[in-house]
């Protein structure tokens, strides 16, 4: 039978439609909890790094660690995996990422305006209008980003991404229910030869997608009957390299015929093609913090030049609700710095967030600071200006420190 793909703002009814549904239909609900469950057992991958890849904002890390193009990768491989079955619904927009040729596959948007939802939100949960527009725009982001990632748009409720949009302030669930279940007995939406082949290439394009994003690339992938195609969609120095080294993974992958290559739109945009090695024994998640935009920039880029990318913060407070968002595993920390304090903020770190290994750097020392840093829980306490092959060879102690540390919790 077709497959029904359910997308639905928050406080629009969709959890309510979505049970209807499979309720009448003896259908099972795929919902984002139950997708990410099989997910991170087929793969062993973390489950809230699973869910934040569909629900929260990019990581300030990500073009260096490319967890979410891995993570996303994992869940659309899952979402192939399922296809190959029949008679369920899926409640996540993750679904958006299975291609519209599956045309057994009828696809769903439940959405309400958002005074509408605001006001449903006062009744369910006794928010206030500022915290339930708060709420729901960040639910909404992630949503944003799904949509921009499968079919770079910007607005997940764009008519032209669905079979069926339902306003859900003008329609109930049981009305909504009803035209969803007449709306699937359409003969265009019947399983086909034609269809159960286009599962068949997601199927195969999944796995080659996954199999490159688990080698650090970050590339789109297609396939027809065995035949795949790998598209570049960012500027690369060694294009003909990289080419060869894509048709090699991709054509390790069982059941593929033949790999070709070509480059997308975005290959002529400024950003640059940066292939992520998992086993270099440095830290792919640094975050450096000083006030001194020019000096630390210049940092940012010497780190980069020895294969330990960094991002950059240019204050305390930033660098507090950066950690809150995503740990970095070493943070290098100015001390001088206007508002929040390089001591205020390795107090709270450190509090708040034990296991990241901090640095301090700083211009403004003494043996007195440093002995505060140390007790405070800094690994290192450094003074500017440092020879950079000191800070590297610092930074990769304290990796080696953490994962150590780490690797002995997971032995007890």
């Amino acid at each position: 039978m077709s497959v029904i793909s359910l997308f639905s703002g928050s406080y629009c009814h969709g959890e309510e439609v979505a049970q209807k549904i499979v309720d009448l239909l003896g259908y099972k609900l795929v919902d984002d909890s139950a997708l990410v469950a099989q997910a991170s057992e087929r793969s062993q991958a973390d489950q809230s790094k699973l869910m934040k890849a569909i629900s929260g904002k990019t990581s300030i890390f990500n073009k260096f660690t490319h967890e979410r193009e891995r993570s996303l990768a994992i869940l659309k491989a899952t979402l192939a995996d399922l296809l190959k079955g029949d008679n369920f619904l899926i409640f996540s927009f993750c679904a958006h990422m299975i291609p519209r040729d599956i045309s057994h596959m009828l696809k769903v948007c439940a959405i309400a305006d958002i005074k509408y939802r605001t006001s449903l939100a006062h009744k369910r949960e006794g928010l206030s209008e500022k915290d339930a527009l708060k709420k729901i725009h960040k639910e909404d982001e992630g949503r944003v980003l799904l949509t921009e990632y499968a079919f770079n748009k910007a607005d997940p409720w764009d008519p032209s991404l669905y079979d069926i949009v339902i306003p859900m302030d003008k329609t109930s669930p049981d009305a909504a229910a009803t035209l969803i279940l007449d709306n699937l007995q359409k003969d265009v939406l019947k399983v086909t030869d034609v269809s159960r082949q286009a599962v068949e290439n997601f199927s195969l394009a999944s796995q080659v997608d996954l199999k490159l994003a688990e080698e650090g690339h970050d590339v789109a992938v297609t396939a027809s009957d065995g035949n795949v195609t790998v598209t570049i969609n960012k500027n690369v120095l060694r294009l003909s390299a990289l080419e060869d080294e894509l048709k090699r993974i991709a054509g390790s992958v069982a059941g593929v015929k033949s790999v070709a290559t070509k480059v997308g739109p975005g290959y002529y945009k400024s950003d640059i093609y940066r292939k992520h090695d998992f086993d270099l024994p440095v830290p792919s998640k640094v975050l450096l913090v000083d006030d001194e935009r020019e000096f630390v920039q210049t940092l940012s880029e010497r780190l980069q030049m020895r294969d330990m990318p960094s991002a950059v913060v240019y204050g305390g407070a930033e660098a507090l609700s950066v950690v809150d968002e995503d740990e970095p595993e070493v943070m290098v920390l100015d001390l001088k710095m206007p508002g929040i304090d390089g001591l205020e903020v390795l107090r709270k770190v450190k509090q708040e967030h034990p296991s990241v290994e901090v640095i301090v750097l700083t211009g403004h020392g003494s043996k007195e600071v440093e002995k505060l840093c140390m007790e405070l829980g800094a690994c290192a306490y450094l003074e500017k200006p440092v020879d950079i092959d000191k800070l590297t060879d610092t930074m990769k102690e304290a990796y080696r420190r953490l994962h150590q540390r780490k690797h002995e919790q997971g032995s007890n």
